[in-house]
């Protein structure tokens, strides 16, 4: 087998889409000399060690890639960015789409119990949530064969995915990954789309408005072929390419590195056609605690969650005979790492995904947007709201954001910082912090004029333990002493 030079690729175009995802200024599109060395020495070492007949990877940031590099060949070439490569478990990120743009459509709710959508389930009460989270306590593995190197007809039923126990553990508790649990939410998001494969809906909702044509179910030249590497010999195996059938919605999908840049860029900003960016944020909240019992992994709706050097970053690994992907996204840093190569096993492909961004990061930090006031025109009772208040004699300040959005952050100690998202009947929601969910309401005295605010039965007022406010348990009449 020939082995081609490790190389970049031509400078990647703008792969963002709707509101937000536009490329940077010029002057920034390019990454630094040394940058650009030190990332492809990365994905060279990666390759090399992990003895990977094909290894493709690249960085987005700020709504574009902003570098791609190859080492190694398929079919005797070096492959470009529309070589397919087989994704495996980073399909589900695409299905936990899927499934909160019905949540978003009101046509179920996170909570509902599969079975009130689903017929003929045998967890029927397992939520939505629970599947997306990998929380249901279902069997790991669908019944039969390895389902990743056997054809799918061998399963043709719903039923035929779970042998005489498909629930290992009581649901809601722990972690239990389980790729028959995003079959069933495949089947899930068919049912409700009147029937439709759900390869279809995908490519109807989700592929199309992202531009995203090179994603498949099945692959589409030109693209890799897997390979097993022997662990003792620098010598290859094939590996088979079924066709999952049932099983698909856990990690058929085929795609190429071009179209994942499509997809981190969307991961990381949203995209008003196909989720937004609050609904993605929800993505990426921890649903439970991670199997490990730390939180330097764990896993929200439909992607997992790692923290590394301090960052929190949110995607997915996915592993299929014969291939290894991995994409990391930090939201907080608007860039993200994609990694595709064509070996069963050997590689450290999310390893070296986040490395990719850290690279970027380590080498070029990532420069503010510039300061802006907000978009007027200006609520004056809004900005009459704004500045310290006190939870008893705790100061905090209360900040004016977009779209009449507050936060709330403590002057002093650490204390519980939240953002507010306003709400149409005049109160706000905590999205974050010891807050989130909680209401925050502006309560007045009988002339009009503010009195306190009130935050889940908490009062801040103008001043520590301010005398006029109904402060409970009330302040000492004497007030203040020394």
């Amino acid at each position: 087998m020939t082995i081609a030079q490790s190389t970049e690729f031509p400078r990647p175009e703008p792969v963002g889409h709707g509101p937000g995802a536009v490329g940077t200024p010029d002057e920034f599109a390019e990454l630094l000399p040394q940058t650009r060395r030190a990332l492809l020495h990365r994905l060279a070492v990666g390759q090399a060690e992990g003895r990977a007949p094909s290894m493709t990877g690249a960085v987005v940031r700020d709504g574009r890639a902003v570098w791609t590099g190859v080492r190694g060949a398929v079919a005797g070439e070096a492959p470009h960015g529309e070589v397919q490569y087989r994704i495996g478990s980073l399909t589900k990120t695409f299905i936990a789409v899927l499934v909160l743009r019905l949540r978003d459509e009101g046509l179920l709710r996170l909570e509902d119990p599969v079975g009130r959508h689903l017929e003929g389930t045998p967890v029927p009460d397992a939520t939505i949530a629970q599947l997306l989270s990998h929380s249901a306590g279902l069997a790991a593995e669908p019944r039969g064969p390895w389902w990743e190197r056997t054809a799918g007809e061998l399963r043709p039923e719903p039923a035929d995915l779970f042998d005489e126990r498909p629930q290992r553990l009581p649901a809601g508790r722990r972690h239990h990954y389980s790729n028959v649990g995003y079959a069933l939410l495949g089947a899930l998001v068919e049912r409700l789309r009147d029937g439709v494969p759900w390869g279809e809906v995908l490519r109807s909702e989700v592929l199309e408005p992202l531009g995203m044509d090179r994603t498949t179910l099945r692959p589409e030249k030109p693209y890799a072929s897997g390979w097993a590497v022997h662990p003792w010999a620098d010598a290859l195996l094939p590996e088979p390419a079924e066709d999952t059938g049932l099983m698909g919605p856990a990690g058929q999908l085929w795609s190429t590195l071009q179209d994942l840049c499509r997809w981190a860029a969307f991961l990381l900003r949203g995209d008003a056609r196909v989720l937004g960016a609050a609904s993605l944020a929800e993505m990426r909240t921890p649903a439970v605690p991670p199997e490990s019992g730390t939180w330097d992994a764990g896993y929200g709706l439909g992607v997992q969650l790692l923290r590394r050097d301090g960052r929190l970053l949110a995607g997915h690994q996915g592993s299929m005979p014969g291939f290894l992907a991995a994409l990391w996204a930090d939201t907080e840093e608007d860039v993200a790492g994609v990694v595709l190569t064509n070996c069963t096993s050997g590689p450290a492909a999310g390893a070296l995904a986040a490395d990719l961004t850290g690279i970027v990061l380590a080498h070029e930090p990532r420069i503010p947007e510039p300061w802006r006031p907000l978009p007027g025109p200006l609520d004056p009772e809004l900005l009459a709201l704004t500045g310290p208040w006190y939870w008893g004699a705790n100061p905090h300040a209360l900040r004016l954001r977009a779209e009449r959005g507050l936060e709330l952050t403590p002057l002093s100690g650490a204390g519980r910082s939240s953002r507010f998202r306003a709400e149409e009947d005049g109160t706000w929601t905590g999205l974050d912090g010891y807050y989130a969910g909680e209401t925050l309401r502006v309560r007045r005295d009988r002339d009009g004029a503010v009195s306190h605010l009130d935050l889940g039965t908490f009062v801040f007022t103008r001043g520590p333990y301010e005398p006029s406010a109904p402060v409970p348990g009330g302040v000492d009449p004497e007030g203040w002493r020394v």
